[in-house]
């Protein structure tokens, strides 16, 4: 028995090693070995040689003017009037950055829910130049809760301690959900994953190109997905934030077309940093070549008129979004831009 006892240890180990092996091919594309997550197969990848200088973006971001047009903020006190009014209605409303009410028949989703000041934790981080469409007190009821991913412009440590529905179902990707301590019914999803609300209702969490990070320790340490809501026969793309990618026409020729779709406008350009563009955010024309991509008939732009978190002019991303509206293949009122503050019905958002 003694004389075989190298060999049973080695066909231990070779087992194990096969069986190591084994369970990391069958893992997705996207799961590292080390618990980290990557963008799809094929997606850009950031420049290694590029340098990037805190000191000199804070010298550049205090340069930049942050008017907007004065009748682009709708007043709370209407707001609050036309959110009582629509309570009967499917509608969406902005919030602000990418904060939006979306009410789904008896379902109110909201999404990445940010109402702090700031983008940062605590104190710090990049504060808003345009306040919340309403306080956080004054929401009406939600039932759900979309956070798609950890950045601070998107996840609210305050708002989340704050938030006054907290048996509200939560849906977010792998690794977010212990950020959700107090609340009962937190859902973690893959890509791809789904999960069903109710009889008309279903999310399903989908690729983006982007990557999280909230401490000096968790590079990638979460995921990050845009969610696809299909309620009744309509399909609606909350896609924040992402850049450009393949992986886009892959979703439209698994889930598409799309009858709506949000995407980031804003927080693409640094080239006074001598880095072209972001290539996690995309660009007011990426974001039509997205929505092209996904056969979406319409493309909500959003991401914006909040926080300088780049350089380009805060009302740039607007003039953009619609000027190249055509060249996509989009009528200018297609690519829609909310007001602060703006409610629109459903039905006569997807006709």
């Amino acid at each position: 028995m003694f004389k075989y006892r190298p060999l049973i240890i080695f066909c231990i180990i070779f087992s194990s090693f096969n069986l190591s092996l084994i369970a990391m091919e069958k893992k997705p594309y996207h799961h590292l070995s080390d618990g980290t997550y990557r963008n799809p197969l094929g997606s850009p990848e950031r420049d290694p040689n590029v340098k990037w200088s805190y000191k000199k973006f804070n010298e550049e971001r205090k340069k930049i003017k942050t008017e907007l047009p004065p009748d682009f903020i709708i007043p709370r006190h209407e707001v609050i009037k036309n959110l009582e009014n629509h309570k009967d209605e499917d509608f969406i409303a902005s919030i602000g950055h990418a904060t939006f009410l979306i009410k789904l028949g008896d379902t109110t989703i909201i999404t990445d829910p940010h109402f702090s000041k700031n983008a940062g934790p605590l104190i710090f981080g990049p504060k808003r130049y345009v306040d919340p469409a309403i306080n956080l007190k004054d929401l009406p009821k939600v039932d759900l809760i979309y956070l798609s991913h950890l950045h601070y412009d998107h996840y609210d440590p305050a708002t989340i301690r704050r938030f006054p529905y907290k048996d509200a179902k939560v849906v977010v990707p792998l690794k977010v959900g212990k950020y959700f301590k107090r609340y009962k019914d937190v859902n973690e999803l893959d890509w791809y994953e789904e999960i069903k609300i109710n009889d008309d209702l279903k999310i399903t969490l989908v690729p983006n190109i982007h990557w999280s990070k909230i401490t000096l320790f968790d590079y990638n340490k979460s995921l990050w997905a845009g969610a696809l809501i299909t309620y009744k026969d309509k399909k609606i793309l909350f896609n924040c934030d992402t850049g450009y990618g393949n992986i886009f026409k892959q979703i439209s020729q698994k889930y598409g077309p799309m009858d709506l779709t949000f995407i980031n406008i804003g927080a693409y350009s640094f080239e006074k940093m001598g880095i072209k563009k972001s290539i996690y955010h995309a660009t007011p024309e990426e974001a039509l070549q997205i929505g092209k991509d996904l056969k979406s008939k319409k493309i909500i732009g959003m991401h914006a008129f909040t926080f300088v978190l780049s350089l380009e002019p805060v009302w740039e991303p607007y003039q953009r979004f619609k000027d190249g509206a055509q060249k996509y293949g989009f009528k200018k009122e297609d690519a829609v831009i909310f007001k602060i503050g703006e409610i629109k019905k459903l039905d006569e958002l997807i006709n």
